[in-house]
Protein backbone atom coordinates (compact mmCIF):
# COMPACT_ATOMS: atom_id res chain seq x y z
CA UNK A 1 0.00 0.00 0.00
CA UNK A 2 1.22 3.49 -0.82
CA UNK A 3 1.74 5.72 2.21
CA UNK A 4 0.32 9.23 2.20
CA UNK A 5 3.40 10.65 3.94
CA UNK A 6 5.86 7.77 4.34
CA UNK A 7 7.55 8.36 7.69
CA UNK A 8 8.64 4.72 7.92
CA UNK A 9 10.57 4.99 4.66
CA UNK A 10 12.14 8.23 5.83
CA UNK A 11 13.16 6.67 9.14
CA UNK A 12 14.72 3.69 7.35
CA UNK A 13 16.83 6.10 5.28
CA UNK A 14 17.92 8.17 8.28
CA UNK A 15 17.88 5.44 10.96
CA UNK A 16 21.57 5.34 11.97
CA UNK A 17 21.77 9.09 12.52
CA UNK A 18 18.37 9.35 14.23
CA UNK A 19 19.13 6.43 16.54
CA UNK A 20 22.48 7.99 17.44
CA UNK A 21 20.83 11.34 18.12
CA UNK A 22 18.24 9.82 20.46
CA UNK A 23 20.89 7.78 22.24
CA UNK A 24 23.01 10.90 22.68
CA UNK A 25 20.18 12.68 24.47
CA UNK A 26 19.36 9.67 26.62
CA UNK A 27 23.00 9.32 27.65
CA UNK A 28 23.15 12.99 28.59
CA UNK A 29 19.90 12.75 30.61
CA UNK A 30 19.29 16.38 29.64
CA UNK A 31 15.78 16.17 28.27
CA UNK A 32 14.44 19.73 28.54
CA UNK A 33 16.35 22.56 26.88
CA UNK A 34 20.10 22.36 26.72
CA UNK A 35 22.62 22.11 23.91
CA UNK A 36 20.44 20.17 21.45
CA UNK A 37 17.65 22.74 21.58
CA UNK A 38 20.04 25.69 21.38
CA UNK A 39 21.89 24.14 18.45
CA UNK A 40 18.66 23.42 16.60
CA UNK A 41 17.39 26.97 17.09
CA UNK A 42 20.60 28.32 15.63
CA UNK A 43 20.46 25.98 12.64
CA UNK A 44 16.80 26.82 11.96
CA UNK A 45 17.42 30.57 12.19
CA UNK A 46 20.37 30.30 9.80
CA UNK A 47 18.32 28.26 7.32
CA UNK A 48 15.36 30.64 7.12
CA UNK A 49 17.42 33.83 7.48
CA UNK A 50 15.99 35.12 10.76
CA UNK A 51 17.84 36.67 13.68
CA UNK A 52 15.96 34.72 16.34
CA UNK A 53 14.37 31.28 16.54
CA UNK A 54 12.43 30.36 19.68
CA UNK A 55 11.34 26.72 19.80
CA UNK A 56 8.12 25.70 21.51
CA UNK A 57 5.76 22.78 22.03
CA UNK A 58 3.68 23.00 18.85
CA UNK A 59 2.63 25.21 15.97
CA UNK A 60 -0.51 26.44 17.68
CA UNK A 61 1.48 27.66 20.67
CA UNK A 62 3.83 29.38 18.24
CA UNK A 63 0.93 31.48 16.94
CA UNK A 64 -0.23 32.21 20.48
CA UNK A 65 3.22 33.28 21.64
CA UNK A 66 3.46 35.80 18.81
CA UNK A 67 0.04 37.27 19.57
CA UNK A 68 0.86 37.42 23.28
CA UNK A 69 4.13 39.24 22.60
CA UNK A 70 2.16 41.85 20.66
CA UNK A 71 -0.45 42.23 23.40
CA UNK A 72 -3.34 41.21 21.14
CA UNK A 73 -6.64 40.68 22.93
CA UNK A 74 -10.33 41.68 23.18
CA UNK A 75 -11.42 44.33 20.72
CA UNK A 76 -8.65 43.51 18.25
CA UNK A 77 -9.32 42.19 14.74
CA UNK A 78 -7.00 39.47 13.48
CA UNK A 79 -7.44 38.69 9.78
CA UNK A 80 -7.08 35.03 8.82
CA UNK A 81 -7.86 33.03 5.67
CA UNK A 82 -11.16 31.17 5.71
CA UNK A 83 -9.59 28.12 4.06
CA UNK A 84 -7.04 26.81 6.54
CA UNK A 85 -6.61 24.62 9.61
CA UNK A 86 -8.65 25.61 12.65
CA UNK A 87 -5.61 26.60 14.75
CA UNK A 88 -5.02 29.72 12.66
CA UNK A 89 -8.27 31.23 13.95
CA UNK A 90 -8.25 29.38 17.26
CA UNK A 91 -5.09 31.12 18.51
CA UNK A 92 -6.48 34.68 18.32
CA UNK A 93 -9.92 33.56 19.52
CA UNK A 94 -8.38 31.87 22.55
CA UNK A 95 -6.91 35.15 23.80
CA UNK A 96 -10.11 37.08 23.20
CA UNK A 97 -9.34 38.68 19.84
CA UNK A 98 -11.77 38.43 16.93
CA UNK A 99 -10.74 36.38 13.89
CA UNK A 100 -11.96 38.04 10.70
CA UNK A 101 -12.27 35.37 8.01
CA UNK A 102 -11.01 36.38 4.57
CA UNK A 103 -11.48 34.54 1.29
CA UNK A 104 -8.58 32.91 -0.54
CA UNK A 105 -7.36 32.63 -4.12
CA UNK A 106 -8.98 29.74 -5.94
CA UNK A 107 -5.69 28.55 -7.45
CA UNK A 108 -3.02 29.33 -4.84
CA UNK A 109 -5.30 28.50 -1.85
CA UNK A 110 -3.70 31.41 0.03
CA UNK A 111 -5.33 34.58 1.35
CA UNK A 112 -6.56 36.89 -1.43
CA UNK A 113 -4.90 40.33 -0.99
CA UNK A 114 -7.81 42.15 -2.62
CA UNK A 115 -10.31 40.46 -0.31
CA UNK A 116 -8.00 41.18 2.62
CA UNK A 117 -8.01 44.91 1.96
CA UNK A 118 -11.78 44.87 1.56
CA UNK A 119 -12.12 43.13 4.94
CA UNK A 120 -9.82 45.64 6.63
CA UNK A 121 -11.85 48.51 5.22
CA UNK A 122 -15.09 46.86 6.35
CA UNK A 123 -13.78 46.49 9.91
CA UNK A 124 -12.68 50.12 9.97
CA UNK A 125 -16.04 51.32 8.66
CA UNK A 126 -17.98 49.24 11.16
CA UNK A 127 -15.88 50.59 14.00
CA UNK A 128 -16.36 47.97 16.70
CA UNK A 129 -12.93 46.34 16.28
CA UNK A 130 -9.39 47.65 15.85
CA UNK A 131 -7.46 46.03 12.96
CA UNK A 132 -4.16 44.73 14.34
CA UNK A 133 -2.75 41.61 12.67
CA UNK A 134 -2.90 39.65 9.42
CA UNK A 135 -2.16 35.94 9.83
CA UNK A 136 -0.94 34.96 6.37
CA UNK A 137 -0.97 31.19 5.99
CA UNK A 138 1.47 29.55 3.56
CA UNK A 139 -0.92 26.74 2.70
CA UNK A 140 0.24 23.35 1.45
CA UNK A 141 3.86 24.57 1.20
CA UNK A 142 3.38 27.71 -0.92
CA UNK A 143 4.26 31.11 0.61
CA UNK A 144 1.48 33.68 0.45
CA UNK A 145 1.64 36.84 -1.68
CA UNK A 146 3.81 38.78 0.76
CA UNK A 147 4.69 41.73 -1.49
CA UNK A 148 0.98 42.57 -1.77
CA UNK A 149 0.21 41.70 1.86
CA UNK A 150 3.12 43.79 3.15
CA UNK A 151 1.99 46.79 1.11
CA UNK A 152 -1.54 46.52 2.52
CA UNK A 153 -0.31 46.08 6.10
CA UNK A 154 2.02 49.05 5.80
CA UNK A 155 -0.85 51.20 4.52
CA UNK A 156 -3.10 50.28 7.46
CA UNK A 157 -0.47 49.90 10.18
CA UNK A 158 -0.98 46.15 10.67
CA UNK A 159 1.49 43.47 11.76
CA UNK A 160 2.07 40.31 9.72
CA UNK A 161 2.11 36.96 11.46
CA UNK A 162 3.30 34.33 9.00
CA UNK A 163 1.78 30.91 9.66
CA UNK A 164 4.29 28.72 7.84
CA UNK A 165 3.26 25.49 9.58
CA UNK A 166 3.04 23.82 6.17
CA UNK A 167 5.69 25.75 4.28
CA UNK A 168 9.07 25.30 5.95
CA UNK A 169 11.52 25.25 3.04
CA UNK A 170 9.26 27.19 0.67
CA UNK A 171 10.50 30.49 -0.70
CA UNK A 172 9.85 33.55 -2.85
CA UNK A 173 12.70 34.95 -4.95
CA UNK A 174 15.18 33.22 -2.69
CA UNK A 175 13.70 34.43 0.58
CA UNK A 176 12.56 31.50 2.69
CA UNK A 177 9.28 30.92 4.45
CA UNK A 178 9.47 31.75 8.18
CA UNK A 179 11.14 35.08 7.34
CA UNK A 180 8.25 37.01 5.73
CA UNK A 181 6.33 37.98 8.85
CA UNK A 182 7.10 40.49 11.55
CA UNK A 183 6.93 37.22 13.46
CA UNK A 184 6.76 33.90 11.64
CA UNK A 185 5.82 30.47 12.94
CA UNK A 186 6.09 26.85 11.94
CA UNK A 187 5.06 23.42 13.17
CA UNK A 188 7.10 20.24 13.50
CA UNK A 189 4.09 17.92 13.59
CA UNK A 190 5.36 14.61 12.15
CA UNK A 191 3.69 14.95 8.74
CA UNK A 192 4.92 18.50 8.10
CA UNK A 193 7.74 19.18 5.58
CA UNK A 194 10.15 19.17 8.54
CA UNK A 195 8.59 17.05 11.26
CA UNK A 196 9.70 15.56 14.55
CA UNK A 197 8.45 12.42 16.32
CA UNK A 198 5.78 14.17 18.38
CA UNK A 199 4.64 17.76 18.63
CA UNK A 200 6.90 20.75 18.19
CA UNK A 201 6.99 24.27 16.83
CA UNK A 202 9.02 27.44 16.52
CA UNK A 203 8.72 31.19 16.11
CA UNK A 204 11.09 33.40 14.13
CA UNK A 205 11.69 37.15 14.26
CA UNK A 206 14.36 39.78 13.77
CA UNK A 207 13.00 41.80 16.70
CA UNK A 208 15.04 41.36 19.90
CA UNK A 209 12.27 42.53 22.24
CA UNK A 210 9.63 40.23 20.79
CA UNK A 211 12.00 37.26 20.87
CA UNK A 212 12.73 37.91 24.55
CA UNK A 213 9.03 38.21 25.35
CA UNK A 214 8.20 34.96 23.56
CA UNK A 215 10.95 33.09 25.41
CA UNK A 216 9.48 34.39 28.65
CA UNK A 217 5.87 33.57 27.77
CA UNK A 218 6.88 30.06 26.69
CA UNK A 219 8.21 29.25 30.18
CA UNK A 220 5.48 30.47 32.51
CA UNK A 221 6.36 34.14 31.99
CA UNK A 222 9.81 33.74 33.51
CA UNK A 223 12.08 36.67 34.24
CA UNK A 224 15.72 36.21 35.19
CA UNK A 225 15.10 32.53 35.96
CA UNK A 226 12.18 30.10 35.95
CA UNK A 227 11.14 30.89 39.54
CA UNK A 228 11.02 34.61 38.79
CA UNK A 229 7.63 34.94 37.10
CA UNK A 230 7.15 38.45 35.73
CA UNK A 231 4.09 37.79 33.54
CA UNK A 232 1.44 35.11 33.11
CA UNK A 233 2.65 32.75 30.41
CA UNK A 234 2.23 29.17 29.27
CA UNK A 235 4.26 25.97 29.38
CA UNK A 236 5.48 25.43 25.83
CA UNK A 237 8.89 23.86 25.35
CA UNK A 238 10.46 21.67 22.68
CA UNK A 239 12.18 18.73 24.35
CA UNK A 240 15.76 17.71 23.64
CA UNK A 241 14.88 14.36 22.02
CA UNK A 242 12.71 16.12 19.43
CA UNK A 243 15.41 18.74 18.88
CA UNK A 244 18.05 16.06 18.25
CA UNK A 245 15.76 14.28 15.77
CA UNK A 246 15.00 17.55 14.01
CA UNK A 247 18.70 18.33 13.61
CA UNK A 248 19.17 15.05 11.73
CA UNK A 249 16.06 15.59 9.64
CA UNK A 250 16.95 19.22 8.88
CA UNK A 251 20.27 18.08 7.41
CA UNK A 252 18.47 15.56 5.17
CA UNK A 253 15.82 18.14 4.30
CA UNK A 254 18.46 20.58 3.07
CA UNK A 255 20.59 17.91 1.40
CA UNK A 256 18.00 16.06 -0.69
CA UNK A 257 14.43 15.92 0.65
CA UNK A 258 13.30 19.38 -0.45
CA UNK A 259 14.62 18.78 -3.96
CA UNK A 260 13.12 15.28 -4.10
CA UNK A 261 9.62 16.38 -3.13
CA UNK A 262 9.67 19.12 -5.76
CA UNK A 263 10.65 16.54 -8.37
CA UNK A 264 7.69 14.44 -7.22
CA UNK A 265 5.37 17.44 -7.59
CA UNK A 266 6.78 18.13 -11.07
CA UNK A 267 6.10 14.52 -12.04
CA UNK A 268 2.50 14.80 -10.83
CA UNK A 269 2.12 18.05 -12.78
CA UNK A 270 3.30 16.47 -16.03
CA UNK A 271 1.31 13.27 -15.50
CA UNK A 272 -1.96 15.02 -14.60
CA UNK A 273 -1.86 17.56 -17.41
CA UNK A 274 -5.14 17.22 -19.29
CA UNK A 275 -6.74 15.09 -16.57
CA UNK A 276 -9.51 17.62 -15.98
CA UNK A 277 -8.32 18.24 -12.42
CA UNK A 278 -7.35 21.73 -11.32
CA UNK A 279 -3.66 21.46 -10.47
CA UNK A 280 -1.94 23.45 -7.70
CA UNK A 281 -0.36 26.65 -8.99
CA UNK A 282 3.11 27.85 -8.05
CA UNK A 283 3.44 31.43 -9.38
CA UNK A 284 6.66 32.69 -10.94
CA UNK A 285 9.38 33.29 -8.37
CA UNK A 286 7.82 30.95 -5.80
CA UNK A 287 9.10 27.60 -4.55
CA UNK A 288 6.85 25.23 -2.59
CA UNK A 289 7.86 22.72 0.04
CA UNK A 290 4.76 20.65 -0.82
CA UNK A 291 3.26 19.79 2.53
CA UNK A 292 0.38 18.55 0.38
CA UNK A 293 -0.18 18.04 -3.34
CA UNK A 294 -3.79 19.19 -3.62
CA UNK A 295 -5.84 19.05 -6.79
CA UNK A 296 -9.35 20.34 -7.47
CA UNK A 297 -11.71 17.74 -8.85
CA UNK A 298 -13.92 18.73 -11.79
CA UNK A 299 -17.35 20.10 -10.96
CA UNK A 300 -19.89 17.36 -10.44
CA UNK A 301 -17.38 14.61 -9.61
CA UNK A 302 -18.29 12.59 -6.51
CA UNK A 303 -15.24 13.09 -4.31
CA UNK A 304 -16.28 10.40 -1.83
CA UNK A 305 -16.56 7.89 -4.67
CA UNK A 306 -13.11 8.86 -5.97
CA UNK A 307 -11.60 8.39 -2.52
CA UNK A 308 -13.27 5.01 -2.07
CA UNK A 309 -12.07 3.83 -5.47
CA UNK A 310 -8.50 4.87 -4.72
CA UNK A 311 -8.65 3.36 -1.25
CA UNK A 312 -9.65 0.05 -2.82
CA UNK A 313 -6.43 0.22 -4.85
CA UNK A 314 -4.29 0.86 -1.78
CA UNK A 315 -3.99 4.60 -2.48
CA UNK A 316 -4.73 6.94 0.45
CA UNK A 317 -6.05 10.46 -0.07
CA UNK A 318 -7.05 13.27 2.27
CA UNK A 319 -9.37 16.26 2.19
CA UNK A 320 -7.78 19.45 3.53
CA UNK A 321 -10.27 20.95 4.44
CA UNK A 322 -13.87 19.70 4.29
CA UNK A 323 -15.39 22.91 5.65
CA UNK A 324 -14.33 26.56 5.73
CA UNK A 325 -13.70 28.20 9.08
CA UNK A 326 -16.93 30.17 8.85
CA UNK A 327 -18.81 26.86 9.11
CA UNK A 328 -16.95 25.69 12.22
CA UNK A 329 -19.39 25.59 15.17
CA UNK A 330 -16.73 26.73 17.65
CA UNK A 331 -16.33 30.03 15.79
CA UNK A 332 -20.03 30.87 15.67
CA UNK A 333 -20.45 34.22 17.39
CA UNK A 334 -16.67 34.46 17.80
CA UNK A 335 -15.35 35.08 14.29
CA UNK A 336 -16.53 37.64 11.73
CA UNK A 337 -16.65 37.79 7.95
CA UNK A 338 -17.69 40.54 5.57
CA UNK A 339 -17.97 38.50 2.36
CA UNK A 340 -19.55 35.23 1.24
CA UNK A 341 -16.04 33.73 0.86
CA UNK A 342 -17.13 31.89 -2.24
CA UNK A 343 -13.69 30.55 -3.22
CA UNK A 344 -13.10 29.02 0.22
CA UNK A 345 -16.48 27.28 0.18
CA UNK A 346 -15.91 25.96 -3.35
CA UNK A 347 -12.46 24.61 -2.49
CA UNK A 348 -13.83 22.72 0.49
CA UNK A 349 -16.15 20.88 -1.88
CA UNK A 350 -13.58 19.99 -4.54
CA UNK A 351 -10.04 19.66 -3.11
CA UNK A 352 -8.32 16.30 -2.83
CA UNK A 353 -4.76 15.78 -1.57
CA UNK A 354 -2.69 13.00 -3.10
CA UNK A 355 0.22 11.10 -1.54
CA UNK A 356 3.47 13.04 -1.70
CA UNK A 357 6.78 12.84 0.16
CA UNK A 358 10.50 12.90 -0.64
CA UNK A 359 10.73 9.12 -0.89
CA UNK A 360 7.75 8.57 -3.22
CA UNK A 361 8.68 6.54 -6.30
CA UNK A 362 7.58 7.21 -9.87
CA UNK A 363 5.83 3.85 -10.08
CA UNK A 364 3.74 4.76 -7.05
CA UNK A 365 2.82 8.12 -8.57
CA UNK A 366 1.85 6.35 -11.80
CA UNK A 367 -0.56 4.20 -9.79
CA UNK A 368 -2.07 7.31 -8.20
CA UNK A 369 -2.51 9.04 -11.55
CA UNK A 370 -4.02 5.94 -13.17
CA UNK A 371 -6.41 5.43 -10.27
CA UNK A 372 -7.52 9.05 -10.31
Amino acid sequence: MIQFRDLQRQYAALKPDIDDAIARVCASAHFIGGDEVSALEGELADFVGATHCVSCANGTDALSLALMAWGIGPGDAVFVPDFTFFATAEAPAHIGATPVLVDVGAQTYNIDPQKLEQAIQAVIEEGSLVPKVVVAVDLFGLPADYPAIRCICNNYGLLILEDAAQAFGGSYKGQRACSFGDISTTSFFPAKPLGCYGDGGAVFTDNDEWASLMRSYAVHGKGSMKYDNVRVGINSRLDAVQAAILRVKLAAFKDHELDAINKAADYYHASLEGSGCGLPVVPAGYYSSWAQYTVRLPKGVDRDAVQERLKGQGIPTMVYYPKPLHQQPALKGVARRFDDNEASSALCQTVLSLPIHPYLEKGEMDRVVSGL
